[in-house]
């Protein structure tokens, strides 16, 4: 029964991560054209840092038309592929011109469900078509269903997801307006160190964030999950008061997450001490209310979560406001994390590595096969996959692979590019998303809690997993593997 209980647990966490890397996967890919609104917004509206009226002229449509068409058609590509895409956009025009609002979660929903009905309809008359009738057929089809729905998106659901829209707004500005808004924190830090962020980030609040800003100027919104202060208090404690290798590589990670924006980077050093979660609730509490407090906000999502994009993003005028919600959660969390490492009873950093290490593959052990379960402990710094270990000979592709494919795996992948590079070795490192791994990599790379999803996607590759994208022993390993 014990068993059986922490397999679902495992399983449900895993769902969770595939269902959130859904949606945000229809937003992610599209931020470019989210902070290309955003700056045009901050710029040249009336209340920008240029007025422009003749520049401003481009907000409106932007955020009625083009922003929703982009995640309906990127939500469809992920379902159908390009058929996918344009019945998504189609059906997606259909929500737009029904709701006097802009449709961000009304994409999010009929995008997919549109290329999901035209997708079953492919597979019903596949082989069924005589020859030469095929183009025919896919045209005539994905326009016919293509028009119904956006009918039906027109008339029915557009207005169904403008209330709901409605009431979930109503919501957010009543906890606003009576301060407890914070609240929210308390659950959004821990659901990221989770990897979870991008979920919650790009899948939940900035659709109701763009919808609030369109209207209001600025949302407090954008600022909930990409607050770089308490990652930062979190790296800064360890630089002061940690040990060991966490102490010596915290100032580099620091740097990154705070000016690179990748916030990936810190959630290692709380899953070395999961008390930490203490210190970031706090701060990211204490953030959320100095901005409620102060009217902090900001005209569009600041993607990644660096202080650079949260400046880029600010209102004119509100440069301070916004930068003491950052300033006092890196405090609030310093101060917590710091007492909590200096009361630690570990003797140093790399004892309680071992056993967050030991924790992560007793997790990983619990929707694995006894054999797999083993090998997860083979090392403290590593939870090895159950794939066979490939020959230095037999790897031509690694793939670094992360959440969105652009924060961690990206600086993973570069770290491990550099070191192949000093040997002289010519073996292909790339980085991408875990949904779009490609069938002939040979050696996957992943933060042990997504290994999981990796292996389900290429099950053929090898897969590593690691506790720390800037610094792994399984680097050195992997380069000495493949020394010509």
């Amino acid at each position: 029964m014990a068993q059986s209980t922490k397999s679902a647990s495992g399983g449900a966490r895993v769902g969770v991560q595939k269902f959130g890397r859904f949606l945000s996967g229809m937003v992610m890919p599209n931020i470019g054209a989210f902070i290309a609104w955003g700056l045009i917004t901050a710029l040249f509206i009336p209340t920008g840092w240029w007025p422009n009226e003749y520049f401003a002229k481009l907000v409106g449509p932007m955020i009625t038309y083009l922003l929703p068409l982009l995640i309906g058609y990127t939500g469809g590509t992920m379902i159908h592929k390009q058929r996918g895409g344009v019945i998504g956009a189609l059906a997606t025009m259909g929500v737009i011109v029904g709701a006097d609002i802009p449709m961000f979660l009304g994409a999010m929903i009929v995008g997919p469900a549109a290329a999901w009905v035209l997708k079953k309809f492919d597979e019903a008359i596949e082989g069924k078509v005589r020859s030469g009738f095929e183009m025919l057929v896919n045209n005539f089809s994905l326009g016919i269903i293509g028009g119904a729905l956006a009918l039906v998106a027109y008339s029915l659901i557009g207005r169904a997801i403008e209330a709901v829209t409605n009431v979930l707004s109503a919501g957010v500005d009543f906890l606003v307006a009576h301060h407890l808004i914070p609240l929210v924190n308390i659950l959004i830090e821990p659901a990221k160190v989770l990897f979870l962020n991008n979920a919650i980030n790009h899948g939940v609040l900035s659709p109701i964030a763009i919808e609030q800003a369109a209207s209001a100027g600025k949302s407090i919104l954008f600022m909930l999950e990409s607050n770089p202060g308490p990652g930062l208090g979190i790296l800064l404690a360890y630089m002061i008061v940690g040990r060991g290798s966490a102490r010596q590589s915290a100032p580099g990670a620091a740097i990154i997450h705070f000016f690179g924006g990748i916030h990936e980077i810190y959630f290692p050093y709380i899953l070395m001490n999961p008390r930490l979660l203490l210190a970031v609730i706090a701060g990211g509490v204490t953030g959320t209310l100095t901005f409620s407090i102060v009217g902090a906000g900001l005209v569009g999502p600041p993607s990644p979560g660096s202080i650079i994009a949260y400046l880029a993003m600010a209102p004119r005028g509100e440069i301070l406001q916004v930068l003491s919600g950052v300033l006092t959660s890196a405090v609030v969390s310093f101060l917590i994390a710091a007492l909590l490492l200096k009361t630690s009873k570990q003797k140093d950093d790399e004892e309680s590595l071992e056993e967050a290490a030991q924790r992560m593959k007793d997790m990983k052990a619990q929707g694995m096969t006894p054999a797999a379960g083993a090998a997860a402990g083979a090392s403290a710094s590593i939870i090895a996959s159950a794939s066979e270990t490939k020959a230095g000979s037999d790897i031509r592709k690694i793939v670094f692979a992360c959440d969105a494919g652009m924060g961690s795996s990206a600086m993973g992948a570069s770290m491990l590019r550099k070191k192949l590079k000093s040997i002289g070795s010519d073996v292909e490192v790339t980085n991408t998303a875990i949904s779009d791994l490609p069938s002939d990599a040979d050696v996957v790379i992943t933060h042990h809690t997504l290994t999981d999803r990796a292996r389900s996607v290429v099950p053929a590759a090898e897969h590593v997993s690691i506790d720390n994208f800037l610094k792994s022993p399984e680097y050195d390993k992997l380069a000495e593997r493949l020394k010509p």
